[in-house]
């Protein structure tokens, strides 16, 4: 189950939007921490604008594992995704916390590559993978997407 440690620490990757093209990068989690934890597993959203248009933050509810919980937020401006994080995942062991640091980069980057709920697998990360697809689509659905 994913409890937050000293320093709450999420997941996170993001798109960056320039005149010459996109950029994306992504973050993998330390390798002794493991996720932010959130006591809610309800989805959830807000919106902030700014001087280059209006961004809008979704939250995913919380995708059960036989682990633990897959939680992922999206940063969407207008009908672009620029940013994922994974606020819980399961990290109660090495084994998870080693899984995870290969996998949840991968999605984050799909994701961002693919700019929808269509990820695929991580091979030995199954329960993950099925986790933050379910949450993923949970938020696209919140943001409209």
């Amino acid at each position: 189950m994913a409890t937050a440690t000293g320093s709450e620490t999420a997941i996170t990757g993001s798109v960056q939007a320039s005149g010459a093209g996109t950029t994306s990068s992504g973050s993998a989690p330390p390798s002794d921490t493991g996720s932010a934890s959130s006591s809610s597993s309800s989805g959830s959203s807000s919106s902030s604008s700014g001087s280059s248009g209006s961004t809008t933050t979704v939250t995913g509810a919380a995708a059960q594992t036989r682990y633990g919980p897959v939680q992922v937020q999206l940063e969407v401006s207008g009908s672009t995704i620029t940013n994922v994080s994974v606020l819980q995942y399961p990290n109660s062991d090495g084994r998870d916390i080693q899984i995870n640091q290969y996998a949840l980069p991968q999605l984050i980057q799909q994701t961002l590559d693919q700019q929808d709920g269509s990820v695929s697998m991580i091979s030995g990360a199954t329960y993950t993978s099925t986790g933050y697809s379910q949450s993923l689509q949970s938020a696209l659905d919140q943001a409209g997407l």
